[in-house]
Formats: C-alpha cells, structure tokens, sequence
C-alpha cells in the first residue's frame, strides 16, 4: 500500500473545509443594509466596535453615524435631564427624553444637532467617554524661555487659544494643531505691561474673534482675530487713565466692561461704523454707558456680560472678607437697558449665620472652634463651605455656577439664582478630591469644570451640573463620581534651557516643539490660568527655572 504524501494530506483538508464553508453562506452580509443597521443598533458600545474589524462591509456599516448619535443622546444628553432641577416640571414631554431622530430634546447640545452631517457622531461619543474617564493625550509647547512678569494671561475659546504678556505681545494659535503659531503681534514699545484679557465667546463668526487687552496703566486695547488671514487687526486704543491698572475686563462685542485695581467699574458700548463691513477700518470712540465705584470688592474677582433680548446684565463675582469668619463671596449685578440706561443695581452674598461684624462683645468672645476632621471623600457640609479661613486663590463664574478654589485642596460650588425679583447665592458646597493645594479652577455654562493643584500634577474634571439639588446628585457626590483625575496617555519633562531657547527661536516667537515621554517637573507650578472647550485642556505652567510652556491635554 502506497503512503500518502503529507502535503497531499493538507490538500485534502483545505477541500473539506471549503466544502464546509459552501455548506455555511454568510447569511448575515445578504441582509439589506436597513435591517443589518437595525440589528446593530441593539449591541453594546464593545461590540459595536467589535463589528467594525469584521470585515469592510461591516465596518462601514458599525461606523454609521445615526447609530452613534443614538448612543451619544442615551449616554450623556439623555441622564442629564435628571440632574438638572425642574426639567421636568419646565414642560418638556417625557418622549421628547427618549432618543428619536426628530422628537428628541438635546437640551442645550442642539448645535450638535444643527451642524447636519458635518458632526462625526463617533469621534463625540468616544471624546465625551475620554472625558467621563479622564483618558487624554498630551504634550507640551514650550512659550517663553523666561518668566514674564506680571505673568503671561491666558484665554481659549472654541479651540483658539489667546497669550498675552509683556514679552511677546498678543500670540494666538489653534489648539488642534498646537505647533504653528495662527497670529502675532507685538504691543507698542512704550505700552505698559497687559494685566487683563478677555475674549469674546458669544460671537456666532467663525472666522473672527473680538479680543480686549486691559494694561497697568488704565489704558485698554480691541483686537480682531481673523482666523482665515492668520494676523491681529487692532480696531481700537483707548488712552491710559488716572483711574489705575485694569484688573479684569469682559468683552460681548459691543459691550466692553473693565474694572480697576481701584474698584472702579466702567462699561462700554462700540457703535457700528457706516463701513462697518470693512473689518480693518477702526473702530470709533466708545460710549462710557456706566461708572460705579465699589468699596467692598476684592480679588480674586471675574466680571461677565450677559446679553438679553431687551437689556444687558453686567455681573461681578468677587471674594468678601467677613473678618471674624473668614471669606466668603459675592455677586453684584447691574441691568440695564441697550442704550445704557441703569435699570437697577442688586448685590449679594453668601453670608450666613455665621458671619460676626468686626466689634463683638468682649464678655462673650466666640467660642473655640472644635479640631476639623476631614471628611471622606465626596463628602461635604453646607456650613463648612460658608467659613472660607483662608483668601481663595481662584475664582470662575459662568452663570449658574460660581467656583472658588482654596489652598486647603479643596474647592467650593455656589448657584446662583439671577430672577427680574431676586438675585440669591445658594449655600456652598465643599468639594473634596484634590491631595494638594488648588491653584486655579474654571467652570464652563453646562456645569463642567477643570481645577490644576499648584504644582500642575493634579488635575481634575468635574461635573457639576444641576448643583446637589437632586437625590441623584447627592449620590453621585457620596460616592466620588463628581470628579476624575486626568490620566494622561503620555508623560512630559520640561525642556533644558537650550532645548527650549532653540525651539522657540525656531518658530519666530516660539510653539514649535511639543514633547512627549518623559517625566514632570515637581519643581513646576502653574499660576491657575486655566482654558478648556469640548475637546482640550490647556494649563500654563513655570518651570523652576523660569520658563514657561503651555500643557495641551487632547480627549480625542
């Protein structure tokens, strides 16, 4: 009997199982597209991902974008409506909660909605998951090779991230790309120090952006960033003033409001030039709508503008000193009609029951505060967060939500209730979650907020929305689901002086080098400044050695 050779063997099996995969036609890949898409919409994000390295078919149908808009509404649009206070008594359908291609209610995320199929369903459900887990990638663009003093101001707005300091003047570029600078400008050789930036972040262009420059001498500067031109259009200088440096300023173009180191309040409105389509021309002296003078506020502070339909709210959020109790904060906010007409003028304050005036009664002094203990984590107590001991070193305020950190590792939440009949700051609430002192926070319009410890190691990401009001919210803060710490991808080192000389020569006036897999500086700090949009976290931070490089967190 002749013997089979092994190759002939092989032939063999490659036959019969050939013959078993005739036997077996892929049943699935005959179905109409509709009804496959149907079937995928019941699977797990896991296995829907799963489906995608099946096969090209496969992967184009997983990767359709209704099926991830589906799965973005039922995870983060949908479980909002149950943290914020009255949806459901504000006469929102229940269906409209429920996700349908037409029905549903995005809430305040319709511009999502309304960009059509320019939004990449997918890349936001995995961003928002990026965020919701603290999962980033990073990397670092040295900016200065020296310490700017007074320190370099940051602001970002809709991916574009705005420097101003002595240095190297207005710098502006966009975070998506994060190398290449977008514009430059050099500030006048005989212009004092910038000590105040504002952006303009309720402008529908998306090729310009209005930018407000205050400086040490009273004086203050409107730019226009034209975005597709790539350079910084100055539209108006106003002359230094004896009232002293601009501390903070607000921009809603055409409304400008800045506030002095001397308490002084100045609001402004830019009238509309007959060539007003022509955006290099200048713009023409602004109206002083309001002066106010103030004796009771004090840094850290943030002023805002809020355009209504039939007036404009100017508001001021700022710490108090109770003396006796500590700190605490308070808002003043001033309505008045378009043309600048005072409608009213309304403050208040989180003072409570444990506020003391400055004299008390010798014969009764206050009684020795019992040792605090330090609750777990998650926890908090109302009258603990109304006695601030010690000055808070930030303070963000995007209505409803006031956000003071502290050195104590800890941070405070304040809403604010702004009605035609009452302006009220509810209790605080104390935030627990840092393991070092807090150095800056910010807070965003839905309730997201970032905070960065001193050192820059720590940062974290809360949702706030809806305040504790809710049960669900009151849970969520038991169980320390408020926050998460970022996690980043890849770790970063600060470049040697000669690393970072060279690079920023490199790119004229620098962001050229982004480094990556290396260790952080301990040494380094970070001052607060502090911008964030749907997709990026940027943090500014010194090095020991005094250079400065911006930290580019990406959750795509």
């Amino acid at each position: 009997m002749v013997k089979r050779r092994a190759s002939d063997a092989l032939e063999d099996d490659e036959r019969k199982t050939k013959r078993q995969h005739a036997n077996n036609p892929d049943r699935l890949s005959r179905l109409s597209h509709e009804l496959t898409l149907r079937v995928l919409s019941f699977l797990p994000v896991p296995d829907l991902i799963i489906c995608q390295s099946v096969s090209r078919h496969f992967h184009r149908l997983a990767g359709d974008s209704q099926l991830w808009k589906a799965l973005y509404y039922n995870r983060f649009v949908r479980p909002r409506a149950s943290r914020i206070p009255g949806i459901n008594e504000s006469g929102v359908p229940a269906e409209s909660l429920w996700y349908s291609s037409k029905l549903s209610k995005w809430l305040d995320e319709d511009n999502l909605v309304s960009r059509g199929k320019e939004t990449n369903w997918k890349r936001q459900y995995k961003t928002r998951h990026n965020w919701t887990k603290g999962t980033c990638g990073v990397s670092e663009v040295p900016v200065s090779p020296e310490p700017s003093v007074p320190p370099t101001l940051l602001q970002m707005h809709d991916g574009i991230i705005v420097m101003a300091d002595n240095l190297h003047g207005l710098r502006a570029w966009s975070s998506q790309s994060g190398r290449d600078m977008l514009a430059t400008m050099k500030f006048p050789h005989n212009t004092s120090p910038p000590s105040a930036l504002a952006v303009d972040s309720a402008s529908s262009s998306s090729s310009t952006v209005a930018i407000a420059v205050g400086f040490q001498d009273g004086s203050f500067t409107v730019y226009h960033l034209n975005i597709l031109e790539r350079r910084f259009i100055p539209r108006y200088s106003h002359e230094p003033s004896s009232n002293g440096m601009i501390s903070a300023t607000a921009l809603s173009f055409p409304y400008l409001a800045t506030m002095t180191a001397g308490q002084l309040l100045s609001f402004y409105k830019f009238m509309p030039n007959k060539d007003e389509a022509s955006e290099g021309t200048a713009l023409k002296p602004p109206l002083l709508l309001q002066s106010l003078h103030s004796r009771t506020v004090w840094p850290p502070l943030t002023l805002s503008i809020r355009p209504q339909p039939d007036s404009v709210l100017v508001s001021i959020a700022y710490s108090l000193p109770t003396y006796l109790s500590g700190w605490t904060v308070g808002i003043q906010e001033m309505r008045l009609t378009s043309a600048g007409t005072l409608i009213e003028s309304r403050l208040t304050s989180a003072i409570d029951q444990n506020y003391r005036p400055l004299t008390f009664n010798s014969s009764n002094p206050p009684a020795t505060p019992a040792p605090q203990t330090i609750p777990p984590f998650g926890h908090f107590n109302t009258s603990e967060a109304n006695q601030i001991h010690s000055k808070p070193t930030s303070l963000s305020y995007s209505h409803p939500y006031l956000l003071v950190s502290h050195p104590d590792n800890t941070l405070t939440l304040y809403l604010v209730s702004s009605t035609t009949d009452l302006l009220k700051i509810s209790p605080g609430n104390r935030l627990w979650g840092h393991t070092s002192s807090v150095s800056g926070a910010h807070v965003g319009g839905r309730g997201k907020a970032v905070s960065v410890s001193t050192r820059g190691d720590e940062l974290r990401v809360w949702e706030l929305e809806g305040g504790f009001a809710s049960a669900s919210a009151r849970r969520r803060l038991a169980a320390g689901e408020l926050s998460v710490q970022l996690r980043p991808e890849k770790s970063l080192s600060p470049p040697c002086a000669q690393e970072s000389t060279s690079s920023i020569k490199s790119g004229g006036i620098g962001l050229s080098l982004a480094l990556k897999d290396r260790d952080i500086d301990e040494t380094s700090m970070t001052r607060g400044f502090i911008g964030f949009d749907d997709e990026k976290v940027v943090v500014l931070r010194e090095r020991h050695c005094g250079n400065q490089a911006l930290v580019i967190y990406d959750f795509t």
